[in-house]
């Protein structure tokens, strides 16, 4: 899938978002990026947003709110590895920064999973 994306424009950068485990497979909660929805924490499946330098929040719900600030520079890559863990009733999403190698091999068997968010 990766030679078939386009490149981001040289002032932005681009956000990676996926999921590496099946394990509570039924939470999907929405990804919220700066309180906008733009795509769902499916798992095995990744999603990207091409977005303008500056700060970010992700943020996931399902029991409790999760959130995991940023910045982001022209012409980055970011990743954003969304874990799961046990909560009370359901499960909790929540959003990990990895590096760009980690990411890339994380990403590398999945599948795209949404349209792209554009800025």
């Amino acid at each position: 899938m990766g030679a078939s994306m386009p490149a981001a424009a040289t002032d932005m950068g681009r956000i990676y978002f996926y999921r590496t485990t099946a394990l509570g497979a039924a939470v999907q909660p929405d990804v919220r990026l700066n309180g906008e929805v733009i795509g769902k924490a499916v798992p095995n499946g990744f999603f990207y947003a091409d977005r303008p330098a500056g700060n970010y929040q992700v943020a996931t719900e399902t029991e409790v709110e999760r959130k995991l600030t940023f910045t982001l520079e022209p012409g980055q890559t970011r990743y954003v590895r969304l874990n799961i863990a046990m909560g009370f009733f359901v499960g909790h999403v929540y959003g990990e920064l990895v590096d760009e190698a980690k990411g890339r091999e994380e990403i590398a068997d999945m599948r795209y999973t949404g349209t792209t968010a554009k800025p």
